[in-house]
């Protein structure tokens, strides 16, 4: 099983890849965030496999947030 973890600023993209994406048997989405400055602390509680991060996020952009927000 992949634990996934998606970042996206906008509800209705993360809801449609989250639903479309739980519909895997191999994938199950362990957590949603909606702003960049989010991400590390999400992930930390979630521990997923994967992030998938949109790159335009207020508070911190998915670049910075994939790097552990440095």
């Amino acid at each position: 099983m992949i634990r996934l973890l998606i970042a996206d600023d906008q509800g209705l993209v993360r809801g449609a890849l989250s639903a479309l994406l739980s519909l895997e048997s191999d994938i199950e989405v362990v957590a949603e965030v909606a702003r960049g400055d989010e991400v590390v602390a999400a992930a930390r509680a979630s521990q997923p496999d994967v992030a998938m991060l949109d790159i335009e996020m207020p508070g911190m952009d998915g670049i910075a947030a994939g790097g552990g927000g440095r």
